[in-house]
């Protein structure tokens, strides 16, 4: 089974503005993305796709594998889905270019469950992890996600779900950014319309979801650290600082 890791990478970040090029301790955050996704060694190979001729510029400079789109889309799940025929693959996994702290367990679960599946009855796997508190769970940078008794999911929100009225913060999950697909399922994620639910809450898998294509979820209780804020980005410029000067 041959495994690609696709990284999207957009500049025009609405919340932090190109922070893809954004400087962690001497290396870009997409820099950082890409390293941290090869030396997990679990992908057959790693690419960057974008559109934007700086991060291009980075790339190169770096000689970092990319494919150069030019077109604009509703996600970045839909940038990797585009040019999911141009790739030998039989599982694309979508690696969020704002993820540089990859956690090599998690992505292994999700091959080995890909690789388990002999049937190919799972077409798109994704990962949650336990909210910890409050703060997290009413956070709208959060995505939460609700699941099945078959960790399936059910929904993905902002909102905290479910209702807090009854929540033990034990039972509530937020969404990890990883899509995997195999190729067929990619490519048919790239015929679909964007729905109602997915226009309200700004989160592509919701787009499966209204066309009743499953997304298996798995639990991980690692810590991801995703960089959203410039607090973010102050935390990640620690963490590589001090892992330098290991």
């Amino acid at each position: 089974m041959k495994i690609i890791a696709v990284i999207p990478a957009r500049l025009n970040s609405t919340r932090l503005p190109k922070k893809l090029l954004r400087d962690l301790h001497g290396k870009t955050l997409i820099r950082r993305t890409y390293e941290a996704s090869l030396d997990s060694k679990l992908f057959d190979d790693v690419l960057v796709v974008t559109n934007s001729n700086e991060i291009v510029n980075e790339l190169k400079s770096n000689q970092i594998n990319y494919l150069f789109d030019s077109n604009e889309y509703e996600s970045g799940t839909d940038r990797v889905a585009a040019i999911a025929s141009e790739i030998n693959a039989d599982v694309i996994i979508n690696i969020q270019g704002d993820e540089p702290f990859i956690n090599a367990n998690t992505i292994q679960s999700i091959i080995n469950l890909f690789s388990s599946d002999k049937e190919s009855e799972i077409g798109v796997v994704s990962v949650m992890t336990p909210i910890i508190n409050d703060e997290e769970l009413e956070n709208p940078n959060n995505v939460k996600v609700f699941t099945d008794s078959t960790n399936n999911a059910i929904y993905f929100s902002r909102y905290p779900i479910p209702f807090k009225g009854n929540i033990n913060t034990s039972k509530a999950y937020k969404h990890v950014g990883i899509y995997a697909f195999r190729k067929q399922f990619l490519m048919k994620f790239a015929e679909l319309e964007v729905g109602d639910m997915e226009s309200s809450e700004k989160i592509e898998a919701l787009r499966l979801i209204e066309n009743n294509i499953k997304i298996k979820m798995i639990k991980s209780d690692e810590i991801f650290i995703g960089i959203d804020t410039e607090e973010d980005i102050q935390k990640a410029i620690k963490f590589f600082s001090e892992k330098s000067n290991l």
